[in-house]
This record gives C-alpha cells, structure tokens and sequence, in this order.
C-alpha cells in the first residue's frame, strides 16, 4: 500500500490512480489522519517534517519513504537505517525558482529597488541613485549541487566568475573554479558575491561564523537561501552593523518564523524573504514526477533509485 501524508490535489491523485491501477493509494492531507493506516504502508510519501522515530517503529511494513521536499534534517535517520528503508527525496526541483530568487535578490541589492521604490512612494525623482552591475563579478557559491548549478549558469550569462566550494571540490558544470570546503576562508577575500545553498549537516551548522565575514570585501553581498543554522544570528547582524559586508539578503533562518520583534527587520542592508525561495506552481507536479520514475524502478525490483539519500549521513 502507497500512503500519502503530503497533501496533493485531486488532478494529481486521479494521474497517480489511473496510472497505477494495479496499486492500492491511501491519500491523507497530514499525518494525523495518515498514521491510523501507517502499519500497512510499503511506501509512503511525506513533506518529511511530519515523521518522528516512533512512527518508524510504528510502520512494520515499510520499505520506502519518498520525501518531496529537500530538506531531510528533521528526518529519524537513525530508526530508519536500522530498518533498512529506502529514502528519496526531491533534491533539484528547486533549482529553478531558487536560482532565479538568487539572482533577482542580488539585482535588487545592486540596483538599489527598494531606494527606487521608496522614491517611487514619496514622488522623489533622484537620479543620482547609485547603480551597480553584476558583470564582472565574482560570486562564491557554497553548495555546487543542482542548485548551485543553475545559479551559476545563470550568473555566467551575467558575464560572472564563478566559484563553487563543496566538500569534496570536484569539478562541476558552470563552475569557473571548484574548490573543497576547507579552502573557504582564503577564497572569501576575492568574493563579491555569496550565495548559500548548503543543506543542514553536523558539518554546516554554524559554519560561516563572524571571522569569515571579516575576510569578505565590505561591499561583498551574503545571500543565504540554503538553511538557516549556516550562520549564527548574532554574527550576521554584527557583520552587517560593523559593516563588514553592504548587505546581506536572507531567505531561511535558525528561527522560523522569524519574530516580529528580530532586529534583522530594522536593518535598512538585510532583505528578509519568508523561506520562499524555492516556492513554484510546478513544484508538486516536479515532485511526483521523480516519485513516478522512482515508483517504476521500486516495482521493477531495482533500488538504483533518482536521489537516493545515504541514510548514514543524511543527504
């Protein structure tokens, strides 16, 4: 039995019956109602946030878990492992909206839209507004995956160097430079841009502490769309004050939502955006069509599964 507890339409249900007539689907908006029928699950398909260990060991048929979302940091990897479930995740479905929200952020930042919108708003005509251009930039990109693919695609097109930082540094499409993680510090000086993409590991939280703003140009742009644990709140907002950096542009947060009372709300360099970056009208529809590929492969008898995570690390 294939039990959903990620809400989808019926458009969506009624592809996934007609398809699979063979399959028997129990479709639940969340995992209040879905739970009563997790114990007969094979597979089930989640936004992931909604499961715990006890619901785990509570699915004794359980075979796959299929994750539409990318973000895994709240799954209970450690039940999971021990009983040998698959999981699979939606990882580069967002790389579209996320890569166009990067570089329509930093636009925003460069060509000075909320100064223009604001004298707009008062009927100011200033032409003395300072412009800046992305061309001949360079942009760090933390995180080389298939979204920090697509952001360097699109900035290459803006005429930008491009470098990438992972773990393991390998070399990767639209890359000018690909460099390993423990090198960031001596590239930070030389970045005019950062852009963030890094999922949330043992290895990333608190990562980007206030010394590696120290090392960026002062007019360099940190842009964090990736987690929110990446950089501690109190070294952003330092960083931001003192004048480290001219601005940072936030989409994720350790706190979320984040408090109406945040001092990052007053600080005319912060653009704040409320985890959005990676919203699209074709998300779902993106999603279940790596669901479908990987359901086909699941009934072939295979487990060389699209996205596959390795459930000791994660991701």
């Amino acid at each position: 039995m294939i039990l959903f507890s990620a809400k989808i339409s019926q458009k969506h249900k009624d592809a996934l019956l007609e398809k699979y007539p063979d399959q028997s689907f129990i479709f639940s908006d969340n995992m209040n109602t879905a739970k009563a029928y997790l114990q007969e699950a094979e597979i089930l398909v989640t936004y992931g946030e909604d499961l715990h260990a006890d619901l785990i060991k509570r699915a004794d048929k359980l075979k796959w878990i299929m994750v539409i979302s990318a973000g895994m940091e709240k799954m209970p990897f450690k039940e999971i492992r021990e009983r040998g479930i698959y999981v699979t995740n939606a990882r580069g479905i967002h790389k579209t909206p996320m890569a166009e929200y990067a570089i329509s952020m930093l636009l925003q930042v460069l060509r000075e839209t909320k100064t223009l919108l604001n004298n707009q708003k008062e009927h100011i005509w200033d032409r003395t507004v300072r412009m800046q251009e992305l061309k001949g930039r360079t942009m760090l990109i933390l995180g080389t995956g298939a979204i920090g693919q697509e952001v360097a695609r699109l900035a290459q097109a803006f005429g930008v160097t491009t470098v990438g930082v992972s773990r393991s540094g390998k070399p990767v499409t639209h890359f000018d430079e690909n460099h390993q993680t423990k090198d960031l510090e001596s590239l930070l000086p030389h970045a005019d841009l950062v852009v963030a993409v890094l999922p949330s590991t043992k290895e990333t939280k608190g990562l980007f502490t206030y010394d590696y703003f120290e090392q960026l140009p002062n007019h360099s742009i940190f842009l964090n769309m990736g987690r929110g644990d990446l950089v501690k709140k109190e070294d952003l907002l330092k960083a931001v004050q003192n004048n480290e950096i001219a601005h940072a542009v936030l989409d994720v947060f350790e706190e979320e939502p984040l408090p109406a009372e945040h001092p990052f709300w007053k600080e005319e360099n912060i653009t704040i955006t409320p985890h959005l970056s990676g919203k699209s009208r074709h998300y779902v529809r993106r999603a279940l069509a790596i669901f479908d590929e990987n359901l086909q492969i699941y009934q072939s008898g295979k487990d060389d599964f699209v996205n596959k995570i390795d459930v000791s690390r994660g991701y």
